[in-house]
């Protein structure tokens, strides 16, 4: 943490420090230079260490802060979370992934949703309850209190689009208000809660 680090010069002069005399340690002794450049070595690893921790911050994952309450209970407000900036470049966009994507209708800002539906599905609304070719989705992440009884009419998702749609669906603006969101916009996952302590862990 930062603040808790002791200073390197001061560690290695204490540690290369000339015995006194009587203290059983022949001249020439090399042992205190061991320790010197021991310490070397590890300031070195942490450095080397906090720079791949930075570099897959930067790049790879970031921590963002959930605003608002569409995604709850799976994601509340104020909740932190790393986002995956990389894994779609990996692997494709699969049904149930929570992704950070621009706003279609604003691109300086970000939402964050769950994909319901694919590129070539039909999917539809009925009294709450989802369908995605027909099929009845299982939503075990929407508890009964968070559920909306609007009807949406049938849609099929258009080519590199995704339907997506908040865990809070009374509370939620989505592909419900704005229509499928464009592949293009959607630019990571979330992958990782880490405060508060009591959400840590992976996001599901």
């Amino acid at each position: 943490m930062p603040g808790t680090f002791s200073d390197p010069s001061s560690v290695g002069q204490t540690a290369a420090s000339t015995p006194s005399p009587g203290a059983g340690s022949e001249p020439g002794s090399t042992a205190p230079l061991r320790a010197g450049s021991g310490i070397g070595v590890w300031v070195r690893d942490l450095i080397i260490s906090l720079t791949i921790a930075a570099f897959v911050i930067i790049f790879l994952y970031q921590p963002v802060k959930v605003e608002g309450v569409s995604m709850m209970p799976s994601l509340e407000d104020q909740e932190r979370i790393f986002v995956n900036k990389f894994v779609y470049r990996l692997e494709p966009i699969g049904r149930g992934d929570i992704v950070v994507f621009r706003y279609p209708r604003d691109p300086s800002k970000s939402y964050i949703k769950r994909v319901i539906a694919m590129a070539g599905d039909r999917v539809r609304i009925d009294f709450g309850q989802v369908y995605v070719n027909n099929q009845a989705l299982d939503e075990d992440y929407v508890p009964p209190a968070y559920t909306d009884q609007k009807p949406y009419p049938e849609i099929t998702v258009p080519e590199h689009s995704y339907f997506v749609l908040g865990d809070h669906r009374s509370m939620s603006s989505d592909s419900r208000e704005f229509g499928p969101v464009d592949q293009s916009l959607i630019y990571g996952k979330a992958v990782f809660g880490y405060w508060p302590m009591d959400k840590l862990g992976r996001v599901r």
